[in-house]
């Protein structure tokens, strides 16, 4: 009979005849190290989209509805990312941070909007 060993820490495996893993540690832990690179990559895309989101949330709440591109730059926000665009029947385009948004109000300024219709989504 042939000698089969964990995938992970290599200890002898017992039991069924397909079993690959010694303890669901050792299949938890073999898994994290296969899928860490892809976990790495959305997992930092979703963090930006959340701080993104907070700040247009923050400043939504405070009451603001205009704000310069630098200031939204200062607080971190990175422009390159937003989970989808909406352009009006006018031309306007408004990018999204889930139901947070905004679009150029000419000289570098931009309006922030709310779309609530997006909660009906999720």
């Amino acid at each position: 009979m042939e000698k089969r060993g964990c995938l992970d820490c290599g200890e002898l495996l017992r039991g069924r005849a397909d079993k690959k893993f010694c303890s669901d540690h050792c299949r938890n832990s073999y898994n994290n190290r296969i899928n860490k690179e892809n976990n790495h990559y959305v997992r930092s895309v979703h963090s930006l989209l959340r701080r993104n989101r907070r700040i247009l949330s923050d400043l939504y709440q405070e009451g603001k509805t205009r704000i310069h591109k630098d200031a939204l730059f200062a607080m971190g926000y990175n422009f390159n990312f937003f989970t989808h665009v909406i352009e009006s029947s006018s031309g306007t385009v408004c990018r999204y941070c889930y139901e947070y948004g905004y679009s150029e109000d000419g000289r570098d300024f931009y309006r922030l909007h709310f779309n609530s219709s997006f909660l009906e989504y999720s």
